[in-house]
């Protein structure tokens, strides 16, 4: 913590900015740490409060407002990419579709306490044709909330900070070299764990060209389009033929997809 508040008190502002950039744009880099590190060191006056909490939102809303651009510009393909960039399973872009269809643009003013949530909501806004003006008035009060917790905290808490601070000295580059290995298994962790369920998943995959032929060839498949209602109103493109439900409507429907046919499930 000493060399984090000697790095910022050196850098200042930049720091908070490109820090909380970067995490906003999807890089596994937690900005929290920054934040409460630059609300301590305003509470012992050696940064402006206000210029700090600007400086984050800033970063939060160049970031926001460029995956905005890209779900207006590209769709649904970035929620895909998405599901490719992000540690956790493609479970994580559907819980964002759920909170966000519920919501709407309110769930922009929680999003960045919310993991997943804050990268993939920004995107979705954009995909579902939110308004520039509505959505970055959102999510720069979401930014605003976000930061100034995280901030405040630090201002708050200056005084215990500094004592942290100075045991963390106390203990040399051992708790650098702890806190890195730590983060360090959590992300092999996870990267092991995605990988486990894509292979699972391919094994039970079949392409689009396969399922094309088999249709033409009449095999009888029943294809159950499981898309979530912001994916049909950005792609609204339907298999000929397919049964349209909801994951969350298939504990009551189930009764209407028949056991006696082959079954292909379509999600994305």
């Amino acid at each position: 913590m000493a060399g984090l508040l000697e790095f910022l008190v050196r850098h200042g502002y930049a720091v908070v900015f490109g820090w909380v950039l970067a995490e906003q744009i999807g890089l596994p880099i937690p900005a929290v740490p920054i934040l409460l590190a630059a609300g301590a060191l305003a509470g012992a006056g050696k940064l402006s409060l206000g210029a700090t909490l600007g400086v984050a939102v800033l970063g939060s809303l160049v970031s926001d407002a460029a995956w905005y651009l890209m779900g207006r510009l590209r769709g649904g393909a970035v929620l895909t990419l998405l599901c490719r960039i992000s540690l956790e399973p493609d479970s994580c872009v559907r819980r964002t579709q759920e909170t966000f269809a519920q919501y709407g643009a309110p769930s922009l003013l929680v999003a960045k306490f919310v993991p997943g949530l804050s990268t993939a909501a920004p995107p979705l806004a954009g995909i579902v044709g939110m308004g520039l003006a509505s959505f970055l008035a959102f999510t720069g009060l979401g930014g605003l909330l976000w930061a100034g917790v995280f901030v405040g905290l630090g201002y708050v808490f200056a005084d215990q900070l500094e004592r942290v601070a100075g045991y963390a000295a106390g203990m040399g580059t051992g708790v650098v070299a702890l806190v890195v290995v730590a983060l360090g298994v959590y992300v092999s962790w996870k990267y092991v764990a995605r990988q486990r369920f894509l292979r699972r998943l391919r094994i039970a995959r079949i392409t689009p060209d396969e399922l094309r032929a088999r249709l033409e060839a009449g095999e009888g498949l029943l294809v159950v389009d499981l898309r979530h209602s912001l994916d049909v109103e950005a792609e609204p493109v339907r298999i000929p033929g397919a049964l349209n439900m909801t994951t969350e409507e298939l504990s009551v429907r189930h009764h209407e997809i028949p056991r006696d046919r082959e079954i292909v499930l379509y999600c994305t």
